[in-house]
């Protein structure tokens, strides 16, 4: 894994930051009249879930090491969110698949609370997004990041592995990784010019792009996506803490942006 600073900068976006566990549970309104707009992929809030071991018949479940769990919010919020549980280097994803992409890519967005980030092994890698498809072998990771010795936390950046560009992670030192506050992230995969953009909460931007990435100096070219992973894989061992825990709430994708 190499440790490569993003190739972009920060900017200032008009997205709502859900600070703090209150406006999580103020969310799920909002996540549940998503799901009926206009050009909506997939959506799933979790509130028509039993609480127990996750299962749907809309997605699969992709573990190792690692559990989901419906759980209800916060006592008085109402709703249900999705808690993803891995040991060490394990993994839990939500499996999307099948999905019917246009041609020119789509958006996605959801609610997280990360417990807490990796502060060992250096250069801990994590994943939260992960979508692959035909056409291109790039594994594109719109959300991940690394914990960063030199600066002695995590951060957050856009990935990608098993193709052309190699295995690299663009963090970024303008956007840390903040444990344990509810944020909303959206994301772009834009096929018609390979590129991927992310945003975080209110004021962060990422992107990587066709000839600006963080691998190998040839394309970053995006695969025709139908299938997109989204919960917790950290791929190096002997972790600290020795397990992470997150929550997830409000996942949509979408052809189009469908904001906080």
């Amino acid at each position: 894994m190499k440790p490569i600073r993003l190739l972009t900068a920060v900017s200032t976006l008009t997205l709502c930051l859900l600070a703090g566990s209150g406006t999580a549970g103020a969310a799920g309104a909002s996540g549940a009249r998503d799901c009926t707009r206009p050009g909506v992929l997939f959506c799933e809030n979790f509130d028509r879930l039993p609480v127990g071991g996750a299962s749907s018949l809309d997605w699969g479940i992709d573990t190792r090491n690692g559990t989901l769990t419906v759980e209800r919010r916060a006592a008085g919020r109402g709703g249900k969110v999705l808690h993803v549980r891995t040991v060490d280097n394990g993994r839990a994803f939500l499996r999307v698949d099948d999905l019917a992409v246009p041609p020119g890519g789509f958006y996605g967005r959801m609610r997280l609370r990360v417990d807490a980030f990796p502060t060992a092994p250096d250069w801990a890698h994590f994943t939260l997004v992960e979508a692959t498809g035909s056409g291109s072998a790039e594994v594109v990771r719109p959300l991940g990041g690394q914990y960063v010795p030199t600066v002695d936390r995590s951060l957050w950046g856009i990935g990608a592995d098993g193709g052309p560009t190699g295995d690299w992670t663009a963090w970024t030192e303008s956007a840390p990784a903040v444990a344990d506050t509810w944020q909303c992230v959206e994301w772009r995969l834009d096929a018609a010019t390979n590129t991927v953009t992310t945003w975080i909460g209110d004021d962060v931007t990422l992107t990587a792009g066709e000839g600006a990435h963080g691998g190998n100096q040839v394309p970053f070219v995006l695969p025709a996506v139908d299938t997109v992973k989204i919960g917790w894989q950290l791929y190096q061992g002997g972790t600290t803490p020795a397990g992470f825990d997150l929550w997830i709430d409000d996942i949509a994708l979408s052809a189009r942006r469908l904001g906080c």
